[in-house]
């Protein structure tokens, strides 16, 4: 798929990821809406990359709606908004629960299905759903959000097959632990010695390549990383003891205290 004057609809583009994926974009000749819910900082993105901001918040499901009305005409669809979850299941209220589903995942699959539908009568596009390595090895405390990012990931999966004659293709992007942008970088928490983090401009460059080349899956982290989230697929047992004696449940318990306040 070729990005340079392709339109790119680009949802939590007022994340730092977001402003990663923004300007990468537009130095390839993309022509970008940008939503998200703080149009204060929408709105010097949109300034500085040319784009158009658009305010959105999708737990509102009208403001969904008048997404897929609004840009039907949209190229690329780039869902990168996200509702941190980490926590202890118990330390979840349905509401939470809820919000969290409806944010991470129905959105997610109801602006790919709509803007898809009108890609394939167009005969081109692509759709790139933001996972996390948390959507391919389920951890201690991350219950609520690996559900919704392990979801995206067979969605992609299963879409990418059925619109492979259609000449639009679906992307998946599994971000590590990210520094100076995105929600471990807004959570405060300090990593051990041994793990490792990408940039948001990794995470930027692997969307890149995702539309350019239409590949299906694009892991982001360091090789330690990759492997961990591997062989938590094949033998997720061992993978799991391996990771408590790590120290997995620390920063988890951590990552949750970092984003009490932000799951509403």
């Amino acid at each position: 798929m070729q990005i340079s004057g392709s339109k790119v609809l680009l949802t939590g583009a007022t994340g730092g990821l977001g402003h990663a994926i923004a300007r990468e974009l537009r130095g390839r000749g993309a022509d970008l809406v940008l939503t998200g819910r703080r149009v204060d900082v929408l709105e010097p993105l949109a300034a500085e990359t040319a784009g158009v901001a658009v305010q959105a918040d999708l737990a509102v499901r009208g403001d969904v709606e008048r997404l897929i009305s609004d840009h039907a005409d949209t190229d690329i669809l780039i869902a990168n908004a996200a509702l941190p979850a980490s926590g202890h299941i118990h330390s979840f209220d349905t509401q939470e629960i809820d919000l969290a589903l409806e944010v991470n995942l129905r959105a997610v699959m109801i602006l790919a299905h709509a803007l898809s539908a009108q890609m394939v009568r167009r005969g081109r596009g692509q759709v790139v759903l933001i996972s996390s390595l948390a959507g391919m090895s389920g951890q201690t405390g991350s219950s609520v959000y690996s559900a919704t990012k392990f979801a995206l990931r067979g969605f992609a999966q299963s879409m990418r097959g059925d619109l492979r004659d259609a000449n639009v293709g679906v992307s998946c992007i599994f971000p590590g632990f990210v520094r100076d942008a995105g929600m471990y970088a807004d959570s405060g928490v300090k990593l051990p010695a041994w793990v490792g983090t990408s940039t948001p401009q990794q995470v930027s460059a692997a969307v890149t390549r995702a539309i350019t080349r239409n590949r299906g899956e694009v892991v982001v982290a360091p090789l330690p990383m990759r492997v961990s989230a591997i062989l938590a697929g094949i033998v997720p047992e061992l993978a799991a003891a391996v990771a408590r004696r790590a120290g997995g449940g620390a920063v988890s318990g951590s990552f949750a205290e970092g984003q009490r306040d932000k799951r509403r």
